[in-house]
C-alpha cells in the first residue's frame, strides 16, 4: 500500500481542520487587536500562520490538495516579504518533492502495467525515487537500450484523492481566498477539477511530450526529452540533468536568472505557435536550465548557450492555432493607448457583458500596469512589482478591484490566463529581466501591426529570427 493517504475519512478530517484552523487564528486575531495590536500587524501574522498550516498540510497530503499548493505557490510573489519569507521553503518542497510512496507499492505497480519480468525492460533501477510529486513519483533507471530515462510511476488511488481534495478545498475556498491578494481561488481549483481526467492520463500526456519533442529536436533553447515508453500509470521518458528551476530561484546567478527567465518566456509564447499546445503546469519544478557546451577550460559554456529543459505534459491547452490573434490585437491596442478599440474588442469577444457599460479609458488604466513587461524593451520582473499588481487589484477602496470585479474572463481564455500569470509569478521569483515584447512580436499572433506582419510576422522564420536576435541581444 501507498503512504498517500487515500481514506476519505482521513484527507477529509486533513483538510477541514484548515479552515477550522483559520476560524481558530481569526478568533486569536481579534484578541491581538483588542490587546492594542494594529490591524495591519495583525493581518500580516495571521497571513503568515495560516500559510505554514495550509502548504505543510496541502504537501502531506499529495494528490489534489498538493496540486492546489503548488499552482498557488507560483504566487507567492505576490505576498509581503515578512509573511512570503518565513515559508519559502516550504513552498520550494512543494515543487520539488513530496514524500515517496513504499518500494513495494512502486514494484506492485510495475509489475502489474508493465508484467511480471518488467525488470528485463531496464538495465539499472533506483528504487529510490528521484522525486515526488502530485500523482506520481518518478524513479531514475537505464532503458535496454542503455538510454538513462526517467520512470514515472502513478500512485495507486491517485485519481480517488485528486477529485477528493479538490471537492474539498472547494467548499471552502471562500476562507482561503485572502491568503494570495487579488487571485480568486475558486475557479483555480474549479480548473484544476475539470482537468482531473487529462491529468491521470498517460497516454494523453505521452502524446503531448512526444509533440514537444519532436518541435523542439536540437532547438539551441529548448529540450525536451522524449517518450520511451507508455501504459497505464506508467511513462517512460529520456533523462535530463540540468538544475532545478527552484534552486535558480534560491541561489542563481543574475545570470543564471536572466536567461532562465528569457527562455521561460520564449517557451511559454513559442510553443502554441510551434506545436498547437500551450504547457499548463509552469510551476518550477518542471523545468532545468541546462548548462551548454564546455569551453577550452571545461567549465560549462557561455551563459547564452544555455537551455531549458522542460518536463510534464500531464496539463497542456490545446491551441491549433496557436494563441487566439484576440489577445495580440487586444495588447498590441493597449500599449498604443486605443482605449475605445480595446473596449469594443473585449465587449465583442465577451470580456465584458452586455448588461455592464464602462468607461474605455477606465479599462485601459486597468490594463496598462498589467502588460507593463510589454511596454519596454526589456523588464526586470520582481515581488516589489507583484505584490503592487496584487494590491492594486485587490483592494476594495480602489478603482481596479471595482473594475476587475465587473470584468468577465470567457471560458475558452482561463488557463491561457492562468498559465500566464503563474509565468509571471515564476519570472517574478527568478527576478529575472526580460526582453519579453520580443517575444511577443516573434510569437503572439496579432500582436504586430497588420502592415508590419505582412511583411514578415509569426508565420516569417526572418522575422522570428530577427526579433529573438533582439532578445538575446
Amino acid at each position: 500500500m501507498s503512504d498517500l493517504p487515500r481514506k476519505a475519512v482521513t484527507r477529509t478530517a486533513k483538510l477541514a481542520a484548515l479552515p477550522l484552523g483559520i476560524a481558530g487564528r481569526a478568533t486569536w486575531g481579534l484578541g491581538k487587536r483588542i490587546g492594542g495590536k494594529s490591524a495591519e500587524l495583525v493581518g500580516r501574522e495571521l497571513q503568515q500562520r495560516t500559510a505554514e498550516q495550509l502548504f505543510k498540510v496541502l504537501g502531506e497530503l499529495k494528490g489534489g490538495a498538493m496540486k492546489f499548493g503548488q499552482a498557488l505557490s507560483v504566487f507567492e510573489s505576490a505576498l509581503p516579504e515578512e509573511v512570503a519569507g518565513p515559508y519559502r521553503a516550504a513552498l520550494t518542497k512543494l515543487q520539488e518533492a513530496a514524500p515517496p510512496m513504499p518500494t513495494s507499492t512502486v514494484h506492485a505497480v510495475l509489475a502489474e502495467r508493465l508484467g511480471a519480468d518488467w525488470r528485463e525492460l531496464f538495465l539499472e533501477f533506483e528504487d529510490k525515487p528521484a522525486a515526488a510529486a502530485s500523482i506520481g513519483q518518478v524513479h531514475r533507471a537505464v532503458w535496454q537500450d542503455g538510454r538513462d530515462v526517467a520512470v514515472k510511476v502513478q500512485y495507486p488511488g491517485a485519481g480517488e484523492a485528486l477529485l477528493s481534495d479538490l471537492n474539498q478545498l472547494g467548499r471552502f475556498a471562500r476562507v482561503l481566498g485572502p491568503l494570495i491578494p487579488g487571485m480568486d481561488i475558486k475557479p483555480l481549483i474549479a480548473e484544476l477539477r475539470d482537468r482531473v481526467s487529462e491529468e491521470l492520463d498517460y497516454g494523453l500526456e505521452a502524446q503531448a511530450q512526444r509533440e514537444h519533442a519532436r518541435e523542439f529536436a536540437d532547438d539551441p533553447d529548448v529540450v525536451v526529452p522524449d517518450v520511451v515508453h507508455q501504459c497505464d500509470q506508467v511513462l517512460v521518458t529520456e533523462w535530463i540533468d540540468g538544475v532545478p528551476l527552484s534552486e535558480v530561484i534560491a541561489d542563481g546567478t543574475q545570470e543564471q536568472r536572466d536567461r532562465a527567465g528569457q527562455l521561460l518566456t520564449r517557451f511559454l509564447f513559442s510553443g502554441p505557435a510551434r506545436t498547437g499546445l500551450l504547457h499548463a503546469d509552469p510551476h518550477p519544478g518542471n523545468f532545468r536550465l541546462l548548462p551548454g557546451a564546455p569551453g577550452e577550460s571545461g567549465e560549462p559554456g557561455d551563459m547564452d548557450t544555455w537551455r531549458l529543459g522542460v518536463l510534464d505534459f500531464g496539463t497542456v491547452d490545446r491551441l491549433p492555432g496557436g494563441l487566439p490573434p484576440t489577445i495580440g490585437h487586444a495588447l498590441r491596442m493597449t500599449v498604443e493607448g486605443e482605449a475605445d478599440a480595446v473596449y469594443d474588442m473585449l465587449c465583442e469577444e465577451g470580456f465584458v457583458k452586455e448588461s455592464v457599460e464602462l468607461e474605455p479609458e477606465a479599462v485601459l488604466d486597468y490594463l496598462l500596469p498589467i502588460i507593463e513587461p510589454a511596454l519596454a524593451e526589456e523588464f526586470t520582473f520582481a515581488r516589489g512589482w507583484m505584490r503592487s499588481q496584487a494590491a492594486r487589484v485587490a483592494d476594495p477602496r480602489s478603482p481596479a478591484y471595482q473594475l476587475g470585479k465587473r470584468l468577465n474572463l470567457p471560458p475558452s481564455y482561463l488557463l491561457i490566463h492562468r498559465v500566464t500569470l503563474s509565468t509571471i509569478g515564476v519570472l517574478c521569483q527568478l527576478g529575472a529581466t526580460v526582453r519579453m515584447r520580443a517575444e511577443m512580436e516573434a510569437w503572439v499572433p496579432g500582436f504586430l501591426p497588420e502592415e508590419e506582419a505582412a511583411d514578415g510576422g509569426v508565420e516569417d522564420e526572418g522575422a522570428q529570427d530577427e526579433a529573438l536576435g533582439a532578445a538575446e541581444a
